[in-house]
């Protein structure tokens, strides 16, 4: 299902993500570990939303489990509907993580391409489509080169591209800015608002950082320490797409937004924290 096609069939409000009751629980040799307990999560088509909190808060977990990449302990997660498995059978998400992961002795067009061709698409609209998207990261002229050729942000970009080469209806993005620079992981943000606002994709976005999270996102969920719990939701209405261009870091409002997330992270003092999306005053 393309990103396009999920906007046409699930019209505003309708449900990308649904995590209900999640608990995911790892065994071992020194006893049991809770990564999750009891999360309850809901992402909108069409949002993007970032998850926060402090390291080992399972943050991770939860977009692996969203991924179908791990099994909850107990609890359901669906994506538009569908169980996880059936959701990644229909190619309805993509997937990008801190390390490029792109294949060395691949060009760049070729790493782009590859999840086109393990699902069947010829060989001429794997080209079409593949040069759209690398014209679309900014990479147009890159092509024909290698990974290692490229700066880590060129990489990182040709990763996004490959992500949402099958058009998915969902991101699921583990820190993909973590290992950059700071002017680097700035330039990137603004491109990722901006490839989100064409294909119209729901995000789940795994940070560390605060001003990344508000900067990107509809709403902050933010996790408490292990055990992993959704210990506030903030939301964050700085504008959608175009409106969040690179001078919104200079907006008083933006800076309010951080502070608000930041107090949520460290337990809040009161004033300015939301609950819920609820401002307190």
């Amino acid at each position: 299902m393309s990103a396009a096609t999920a906007a046409q069939d699930h019209p505003r409000g309708a449900v990308a993500v649904s995590v209900e009751d999640v608990s995911r629980v790892f065994g071992g040799s020194g006893g049991a570990v809770t990564a999750l307990d009891q999360v309850d999560l809901t992402v909108a088509a069409g949002e993007f939303v970032s998850l926060i909190g402090p390291s080992g808060c399972g943050k991770s977990t939860l977009l692996r489990l969203v991924a179908d990449l791990d099994r909850p302990t107990s609890g359901s997660i669906s994506v538009f509907g569908r169980t996880p498995e059936q959701a990644r059978l229909a190619h309805d998400y993509g997937i990008a993580f801190q390390q490029a992961g792109l294949l060395p002795w691949r060009t760049v067009r070729a790493n782009v391409e590859l999840p086109l061709a393990l699902h069947g698409v010829g060989k001429g609209g794997r080209r079409e489509r593949a040069g759209h998207l690398l014209d679309l990261v900014g990479l147009a002229d890159f092509g024909d080169h290698f990974p290692d050729q490229l700066s880590g942000g060129m990489q990182q970009r040709v990763a996004i591209a490959r992500a949402i080469a099958e058009e998915p209806s969902l991101l699921l993005m583990d820190e993909p800015f973590g290992a950059l620079d700071e002017m680097t992981r700035e330039r990137l943000q603004v491109e990722l608002v901006r490839l989100c606002a064409q294909t119209r994709a729901a995000v789940v976005f795994v940070t560390h950082s605060i001003p990344e999270a508000v900067f990107l996102s509809d709403r902050v969920v933010v996790m408490s320490a292990r055990p992993g719990r959704i210990q506030e939701v903030v939301d964050i209405g700085l504008g959608r797409g175009t409106e969040r261009e690179e001078g919104l870091r200079e907006d008083t409002s933006y800076f309010e937004s951080v502070t608000r997330v930041r107090e949520a992270l460290h337990g809040g003092s009161g004033a300015g924290a939301t609950v819920r999306g609820a401002e307190l005053r």
